[in-house]
Order: C-alpha cells, then structure tokens, then sequence
C-alpha cells in the first residue's frame, strides 16, 4: 500500500492506495472506508470505493482541504486490512445458455474448453465486488480466470437485457437493468440487483458465488429467456 491523496474537487479527495486491480485489495480499501468514516463523522458527504482509490466528499463549510488531509493522514496512519470475508457472500444463480449468452461458445472455442467448462470455471470461485458505476446497481467484479479474459466488443449492442452475465477482460458483472453494453455475454439471471426502493444489492465489499441453475429453475425464479442474437 503506498497512500497518496490528490486533490479531485473543491470540496473531494482522491485517497489513492494502489496503483494496479488485484483483488488483494479489497481488504485495505474496505478497512480505509470504515476508518474515513468514523474519522470525518457528520464532516463526510459521500465516500466511494473502487479498484485502487477511494473518493471522499467532505463538508466544506466545516473543514478546510488542509484539514481535511491532515484527517485523512491520521486516520490511515498504521492501517491494517479487514478480513477477506467481511462483506457479504451472495449465491447468484445464472442459466448459462447460448440464447442469452451468445458469446459463451465464443470464450469457450477461444480458450480451448467446452461451454461446459467454461461455466464450471465460472463458478468456481467467489469473485469480489470492486466498485459500481456504469449504471445504477452495476457491479464490477473479479477476477475471472485468465483463460475466460475476453475483449469487449468491438461495437457495443444497443440493448442488453436485464440479468445478462458477462465478461470484459478479466471482469465479470451482471447487467442490472436493460442498457446498452459491451460485455461478452454468457449467461442470464433472475435476481433483481438494482430498484429505485432497495437500492443496490451488491455493495463494495461484498462476494458473488455464481451457481449454474438449469432452464426450469430459472423460470420459476421469474426470469425472463428471451434470446438474443451473438455479436457480429
């Protein structure tokens, strides 16, 4: 960990601990968060984690920059990760099908497996969620294995349907509401992840363990199997 904080806005920060994705660290920036806000109190506005930073919105009106760095050295001074395991683990079920996942045989053809493979590989391990954006409720996990990295396309589809599963590059995410995107797609969920209501269901922090459900199971959990066609 190397921190360094950069000015962002008038009234934000860029507290800046990695330089490179790795999942290892999550666990530092997770325990930053927790120390940020015990430390600015009702002085923090907003605090967003991602990959290697956290942005924090601090009240103007009630610290200074300087001040606010100064909070920012102290609180992190001596810093120690939390546990791996501290936010929550979501079992995600997905049918993995070539109607909704039309770039599944696409990954599997490039990476010398079967489609069958490639699923299991998939949902091997529990992928961390390193930050949202994009749209709301959008997660961005990994890392997915080396042999599943694929490219985003080359032109994005218009219409991405709700619950898609893909991959870019060694990230994997779960289109949470219907947008466009360039994602590899390999599959479709039926869970709910974003709403006006709840908000987000996978938060920074958390794990996602995919779990291959067949075509019945899916429709009972109410989803929707509407094909679409592969990339051109």
């Amino acid at each position: 960990m190397n921190l360094r904080i950069e000015s962002a806005a008038i009234d934000s920060l860029m507290v800046r601990l990695f330089d490179e994705i790795d999942e290892a660290n999550m666990p530092w920036l997770m325990a930053a968060g927790e120390k940020l806000r015990q430390a600015f109190g009702a002085q923090l506005i907003d605090l967003v984690p991602s990959y290697t930073t956290l942005l924090l919105h601090y009240d103007l009106h009630a610290l200074s920059e300087d001040a606010a760095i100064a909070l920012i050295q102290r609180s992190l001074h001596n810093l120690q990760p939390l546990t791996a395991d501290t936010g929550t683990l979501h079992a995600i079920p997905v049918w993995y099908h070539q109607s909704v996942g039309p770039e599944l045989t696409t990954i599997a053809q490039r990476a010398g497996l079967s489609p069958e493979q490639v699923i299991e590989q998939h949902c091997s391990r529990d992928y961390p969620v390193f930050t949202l954006g994009f749209a709301p409720g959008f997660a961005y996990m990994g890392l997915v294995d080396q042999a599943l990295a694929s490219a985003r396309l080359a032109t994005p589809r218009p219409r991405v349907p709700k619950g898609s599963v893909g991959i870019a590059e060694r990230q994997t995410a779960i289109y949470p509401l219907t947008s466009p995107g360039g994602w590899n797609l390999i599959g479709r969920c039926p869970v709910t992840l974003f709403s006006a209501e709840h908000g987000s269901l996978l938060q920074p922090g958390d794990r996602v363990r995919f779990v291959s459900i067949d075509h019945a199971e899916f429709i009972r959990l109410g989803g929707d199997d509407t094909a679409m066609e592969a990339s051109t």
